[in-house]
């Protein structure tokens, strides 16, 4: 895997009585740490008074135990772990966003991406809004505000502007009083809900965040629903849901999520050995070892084992030290990680003809210095085998792809690019076989835009990544 990005972690919690609430939240996002390792930030809700804190870098770094205690006790939290799809890398982009308007308070946090998003800020723009980030978090939470002059309710307010906001989003809003989540009516990015056993509901992106404050699934949000958390209990919203096809990323069962969790009923794990199954069929090949890349290459390499019949090894360790190689947007420091991070074993490996499975290739680069030290350890040959089809289309939807340029399988066929990156053989899973890895799901029909072209909604006409620095630096000449 190299250089693509999903990246964002939502949580949030609704207790009935004041508690730590802060370091539950900080637990939950630290479960949430792979989602998003650029920032961070939680606000605490003590009786109506919102306190924030959000910087960049990780979860441990930004909430030390003096800033965990600053927070104070609170009942009800929301939390964020951020990679910005939309916006650059600084503390004003880091959520949550705390806003004060003429109804009273609120606190967002967002995972996705808006199709609209430029159509919308220009139109908020030209009624006077006033934007202190480059994020399309911020394009949402005055959507909402928009909605709440003439909404009774915050929770209304939402659902009215879900008529507004395009594309694919997970949201948990906070007022003074409740806790409103919202999946967007595709159901593109997940959000699941539980309870503690004192009766406390968390909300976040994938169950494991739930595992990590001792809450327990109840289920994932319908796509398109509105879940409100009041001192009146949950009431489900479902006035967008079942109007269009559900088309979760297909991308988060292959590598965003954690393998322990569990979405839409699927177990993340199960649907990654299903994939490596799917692949020994479609693509089998004679060989001594089948061997994964750490971390979401491994369940996948598992799979392609136990259905092939090739003995499965771990041949590559991963120093847990070194952030994702994806996370750092310079392709000189890309390639820096990987040198620093994964190193093979030798003793599995050498004189060996191995199957090396991940679960994509984006530029390349990563998979060519990955075989380059296999080589170098002394295997023979390497086949390498992909979970997942071929990129060849920009994604708008929240993974960091938003051309083809950058993307091999553009540019080169599979052949080419086997020859490129140094592999005897290369073989991709098929679009048919992706979207059955987590077959018997619910709400599981699947995005597959990036490997297919077919999009779930328009196209946007403006996709760069800084398109609104952009715009304020050119404001500013």
């Amino acid at each position: 895997m190299s250089s693509i990005h999903e990246e964002c972690g939502v949580f949030g919690v609704f207790g009935t009585q004041p508690s730590n609430v802060a370091y539950t939240t900080y637990c939950g996002l630290f479960a949430l740490q792979h989602r998003g390792q650029e920032g961070c930030g939680m606000t605490v809700n003590d009786d109506g008074v919102l306190t924030t804190y959000k910087d960049v870098g990780l979860v441990n770094e930004v909430f030390t135990p003096e800033i965990l205690e600053r927070m104070g006790p609170g009942s009800l939290a929301i939390g964020h772990t951020r990679y910005g799809t939309t916006g650059g890398r600084s503390r004003i982009n880091c959520q949550p966003l705390e806003v004060n308007h003429i109804k009273g308070v609120m606190s967002l946090v967002h995972n996705g991406n808006l199709t609209n998003a430029a159509v919308l800020r220009n139109d908020l723009e030209m009624k006077g809004s006033i934007f202190h980030t480059s994020s399309d978090s911020e394009i949402i939470a005055y959507s909402i505000i928009q909605a709440r002059l003439t909404e009774p309710s915050i929770e209304e307010a939402v659902d009215a502007a879900m008529d507004m906001i395009e594309g694919a989003y997970s949201m948990i809003i906070m007022s003074a009083t409740k806790l409103v989540a919202v999946r967007d009516p595709r159901g593109m990015r997940p959000l699941c809900y539980g309870q503690c056993p004192d009766g406390t509901y968390i909300v976040a992106s994938e169950s494991c965040a739930l595992s990590a404050v001792g809450a327990e699934l109840i289920r994932d949000l319908y796509p398109g629903e509105v879940l409100v958390f009041s001192d009146q209990g949950v009431r489900s919203i479902t006035t967008h849901c079942n109007q269009v096809p559900a088309a979760m990323c297909v991308f988060e069962y292959i590598y965003f999520s954690r393998p322990d969790s569990i979405i839409n009923g699927v177990s993340v794990q199960q649907a990654r050995l299903q994939a490596g199954a799917f692949l020994a069929e479609e693509h089998p090949v004679d060989a001594d070892i089948v061997i994964g890349v750490p971390d979401s290459g491994l369940d996948a390499a598992m799979g392609y084992a136990r259905a092939s019949g090739i003995p499965y090894g771990t041949g590559l360790v991963k120093n847990r030290y070194v952030a994702r190689t994806f996370i750092e947007p310079g392709q000189s420091v890309r390639e820096n990680k990987v040198r620093m991070k994964l190193n093979p074993v030798t003793n599995t490996v050498k004189g060996k003809r191995v199957v090396l499975v991940d679960d994509s290739i984006v530029r390349g680069t990563t998979s060519r210095r990955i075989i380059n030290l296999l080589r170098e350890a002394g295997v023979s040959e390497v086949h390498m085998r992909i979970s997942a089809p071929p990129f060849t289309n920009p994604c708008y939807y929240g993974i960091d792809i938003d051309s083809t340029e950058n993307l091999i399988a553009c540019h080169h066929s599979t052949e080419e690019i086997a020859r490129e990156i140094g592999a005897d053989s290369l073989g991709y899973l098929s679009v048919d076989s992706v979207k059955r890895i987590a077959a018997g799901g619910t709400n599981t029909g699947f995005c597959t835009a990036c490997f297919d072209g077919e999009y779930p909604t328009a196209i946007p006409t403006v996709t760069e990544k800084f398109r609104f620095e952009r715009r304020l630096s050119e404001r500013k000449k």
